[in-house]
């Protein structure tokens, strides 16, 4: 039955250093979080002999769903909940103790307890029995167990596999690293730990690295099934535009289905590109954190053995090597979609204006036989008006005693001809010309 163990070391309060004020002046309001990432995590004080199970779980329900397991797991001990935004908590937990920490996709829940004589720990210490509910899907699992560096512990090496075997020396000689990063019964990666003469906060650091090494890489892993998946698809992509660019070179090409199609293939290409965005971020810096922690273990080959450097260097680096391999493969592929997508608007450009000279001719041709034809009109407009004014006035000669006694009216009528021409077609022309300086003044 789970046991709440007391608290030998009183905790500090810091709610005045972090919520209040620096020498009597107003503190950011995002000094707490500064400040107080440091010592977030701090290690574990741990003596041998000592195992630590540690779970990972992906956690795609949010926080949430880890404050739920949290407040359950602090049910069954009778004490309160973590507050909901915490992103790291610890509670006893038998006659161990209980870490947890909340990352931005995923969570840790670290558990560390004694070991028994035959090197098991005891069943009902560990918090993840059958009334353990987690908060999604496990992504890694380790298991560390900690000894005094002696022959007997030594022998212990035999039973990892010899194939993928990683025994070296670290903290100067003075403990002992060794994995064959293969998973047990239970799905946990083993490992195991020599004290040579560390003490307990330097056994806890130590702990903490080799157990992040194999999340972070198995984290880091994750981005090597996207990019297998994504090469098919971006060859396929690169094989296509291939074809296009040599259709583009024909002298008989239709642009605009050309275009149509290069626009689908970098919609699917930029579609499969920001899919994958992340992912291969993620694998960048996890793969980043995995050679930090490697460095600060500062291995020291032990004869006959490979090192844990040296072992991921061939097998975790060919695959993050591989997934920047097809993340620059797809930016590459967009600037060359994007070039050819250009050229080919380019010559559709070329080709609306040459329809557009094309049209504007048509229609300066149109214009001019428009005007031609005005002319005609304006010129049997004159005759027309002339004739019916020539009329009236003849009319007018014929009906005037006074004219008709002086002049013969038809003299009158064939003198007015010319006369009414002149002003019929100086009217005319004024007309005209008023509408056109009425267009040219708007």
């Amino acid at each position: 039955m789970a046991r709440v163990m007391k608290q030998d070391k009183p905790q500090r309060d810091d709610g005045a250093r972090l919520t209040g004020s620096v020498m009597g002046f107003a503190a950011h309001e995002a000094r707490a979080g500064a400040t107080g990432e440091v010592h977030a995590r701090p290690h574990p004080l741990i003596s041998a002999p000592r195992r630590l199970i540690q779970l990972s779980f992906m956690t795609e329900g949010g926080s949430t769903v880890d404050h739920a397991v949290l407040a359950e797991l602090s049910r069954r001990l009778g004490m309160s909940p973590p507050d909901r935004q915490a992103r790291h908590h610890a509670m006893n937990w038998g006659r161990g103790t209980l870490y947890w920490e909340r990352h931005t996709e995923f969570s840790t829940y670290l558990w560390e307890g004694p070991l028994t004589g035959r090197g098991q720990p005891d069943k009902a210490d560990s918090p993840f029995g059958d009334g353990f509910n987690p908060p999604g899907t496990a992504i890694c699992g380790v298991r560390l167990d900690i000894r005094k560096w002696t022959p007997q512990a030594e022998r212990l090496v035999a039973e990892f596999d010899a194939g993928s075997l990683c025994y070296s020396a670290v903290e100067g000689g003075k403990a002992a690293a060794i994995t064959d990063f293969r998973q047990d019964g239970d799905g946990l990666t083993r490992m195991l730990l020599l004290d040579g003469g560390l003490s307990p906060a330097r056994v806890g650091a130590l702990s903490q690295r080799l157990i992040e090494i194999e999340t972070y890489r198995t984290l880091a892993m994750l981005g090597l099934p996207l990019a297998q998946s994504l090469s098919p698809r971006i060859r396929r992509i690169e094989d296509r535009l291939a074809l296009l660019t040599g259709e583009m070179r024909l002298a008989e090409r239709d642009s605009h289905a050309l275009l149509d199609e290069l626009t689908d293939l970098a919609a699917e290409l930029e579609a499969d590109a920001a899919a994958s965005l992340y992912r291969f971020g993620a694998s960048r810096a996890y793969h980043g954190i995995v050679e930090e922690r490697l460095a600060a273990l500062g291995e020291q080959a032990m004869p006959g053995y490979d090192t844990w450097g040296g072992f991921l260097q061939r097998r975790v680096a060919p695959a993050m090597r591989t997934c920047r391999s097809v993340e620059e493969r797809q930016a590459n592929l967009s600037r060359k979609l994007a070039r050819a997508a250009t050229l080919l608007r380019t010559w559709v450009d070329v080709e609306v204006e040459k329809q557009n000279r094309d049209l504007l001719g048509s229609m300066n041709r149109r214009a001019k036989l428009q005007l031609r034809l005005q002319q005609t009109v304006e010129g049997l407009s004159v005759a027309a008006v002339s004739y019916y004014v020539v009329g009236l006035i003849g009319y007018v000669a014929k009906g005037s005693p006074v004219v008709a006694a002086a002049v013969k009216p038809e003299f009158v009528t064939a003198l007015s001809v010319p006369f009414v021409l002149a002003g019929v077609w100086w009217l005319v022309r004024r007309i005209r010309r008023s509408h056109s300086d009425d267009e040219a003044g708007h």
